[in-house]
């Protein structure tokens, strides 16, 4: 599988301990400034597409169509859920579909290992809406999941609309079991109200998650289940998506309102 690593592009100084100043450069950006109505850079991403559920009893059927994944012309990208009319022509894994959405990644693009995986993002609203900014192993075709390993650097569900959700999956530590931690607003803020800065920090031995700056969640080797493998320690690919409905969510109710856009300002990857 191709492994690309981008020109280093840039220059980001952060802080790692007081007094001490870590030099990082871009290993990967998207400012997504394209023209208004603009698909995704082909050169970065990729549009998966099928109605198969993914695993997760997901109602949408990801497209690879500009409705769903565009460049609104004023720096974001947008990934809209759309409630389908009749006639249903589309097939999902239940029968006709019922929403249109879309999921993006860099596999065989853009893969990499370790680094400080940053993007601002504000999120759609509403029972049964799952958006998500995350990484799956690269080695995926070979090994399958969850031996590939998943980072997820966010997830919500509509239904903690103030919540969301960073968690590592793994061999023995997969799906319910993945380790990881919620991060809610303080006074019931909804993070679909603005946008918000998702922060991953990979390391060989650790990763931490952060919200707007804030840290809320390490995780290491040592928090593995006995005997459980380590399984971040090879390239990851990059994903946004939109899901609707699924096993965790739950599906949309008629209190749920369509179209739901995902907006993201950025994408950055920087390493040291």
């Amino acid at each position: 599988m191709l492994l690309l690593f981008l020109p280093l592009i840039a220059v980001l100084s952060v802080h790692a301990i007081p007094g001490q100043v870590v030099t990082r450069k871009t290993a990967f950006k998207d400012e997504f400034n394209g023209p208004a109505g603009s698909p995704p850079d082909a050169a970065k991403w990729t549009a998966e597409v099928g109605g198969s559920g993914w695993g997760n009893q997901e109602l949408e059927y990801y497209t690879s169509s500009a409705e769903n994944a565009y460049v609104d012309g004023v720096g974001s990208l947008v990934i809209k859920a759309i409630k389908l009319p009749p006639p249903l022509t589309l097939s999902c894994w239940y029968g006709p579909c019922q929403y249109t959405s879309a999921r993006l990644i860099t596999k065989g693009k853009v893969d990499l290992k370790y680094g400080r995986f940053e993007a601002r993002i504000k999120i759609p609203r509403g029972q049964g809406v799952w958006p998500a900014f995350w990484l799956l192993g690269n080695n995926i075709d070979t090994v399958g999941w969850p031996n590939c390993g998943e980072i997820d650097i966010m997830e919500n569900i509509g239904r903690e609309p103030s919540t969301v959700h960073g968690t590592v999956h793994g061999p023995g530590y997969s799906g319910a079991n993945g380790i990881g931690a919620p991060y809610s607003l303080s006074n019931n803020s909804l993070f679909a109200d603005n946008f918000h800065v998702f922060v991953l920090e990979w390391s060989q031995n650790e990763i931490h998650w952060y919200v707007d700056g804030v840290q809320y969640e390490t995780v290491t080797r040592q928090n593995l289940p006995t005997g459980a493998a380590w399984v971040f320690d090879h390239p990851f690919f990059i994903i946004l998506n939109f899901a609707v409905g699924g096993g965790w969510p739950g599906n949309p109710d008629n209190t749920t309102i369509f179209p739901q856009s995902m907006l993201v300002d950025y994408v950055r990857v920087y390493r040291r």
